[in-house]
């Protein structure tokens, strides 16, 4: 996340943003995937990155007149990156994504569609996550979480939980009801959960499997192991990794 502290002013970075656009900053093809979100109504405005992760950028932007809440997150990814190269388990071995176009737009376009998927299927199960609006190409817009004033929520690493015996439960239960529906998320962290309202919110879905892909098992172990882990070591709460996977699969 950008440091409050180190961030310009709200309207010098929606300024900079905005002439990045029109100076044609971003790759061609971005340019006019992210045409299609104004002339879908999907936001109005794209305003200033509130996230940097190593595959992609999330930006506020206002929302359009198809979507009711305020603010939009538009999450950008990147096409000159190699990070995807690493993580083609995640795509090859889901029997959804079996044609892949050659290429790193390729790849990046199916990743952006794996997420927006993933999070429709959250979404149905009831799962505290960001509600997904749509994508195109390398471009994702989805549900913001933050506050009314545009500031984003914390991850759970740097605000921690309120009620760490509450907040435990609540995702594990929304990774029992991922399951549920054949989805393991396969990056559970304290760094991909972010707390509002002292409620958790389980982002980037990118590399969420279902549970017919060779290595899901192995991801929902994968899983069970870093959260509770953190919570073990942070909080104190204990809880058994084998009862709990059996607990998440039955």
């Amino acid at each position: 996340m950008v440091s409050k502290r180190k961030r310009p002013s709200r309207d010098d970075y929606t300024l900079t943003e905005q002439e990045k656009i029109e100076e044609g900053v971003f790759e061609k093809r971005t340019m006019m995937r992210m045409r299609k979100f104004f002339t879908r109504n999907t936001i109005s405005k794209l305003k200033f990155i509130i996230a940097k992760g190593k595959e992609a950028d999330v930006y506020l932007a206002d929302h359009g007149s198809s979507v009711p809440e305020e603010y939009v997150a538009v999450k950008i990814f990147r096409l000159e990156t190699s990070s995807f190269e690493k993580r083609t388990d995640y795509i090859y071995g889901d029997p959804r994504f079996s044609r892949i176009k050659s290429g790193i737009y390729g790849v990046v376009s199916e990743w952006c569609k794996k997420e927006y998927s993933n999070l429709k299927i959250a979404e149905a199960a009831y799962v505290h996550s960001p509600k997904p609006y749509m994508f195109s190409g390398n471009i994702l817009a989805m549900e913001f979480i933050g506050d009314a004033d545009g500031e984003p929520s914390p991850t759970l690493k740097s605000a921690g939980a309120g009620d760490p015996a509450s907040a435990l439960n609540s995702i594990l239960e929304d990774m029992k009801k991922l399951y549920q529906r054949d989805l393991v998320h396969g990056d559970i962290s304290e760094y991909n959960i972010l707390m509002k309202d002292d409620v958790p919110y389980i982002i980037d879905f990118g590399q969420a499997v279902v549970t017919d892909h060779p290595k899901a098992t192995e991801f929902l172990r994968r899983d069970v192991s870093v959260i509770l882990s953190y919570f073990r070591k942070r909080y104190g709460i204990e809880k058994d990794a084998e009862e709990t996977f059996v607990y998440l699969t039955s």
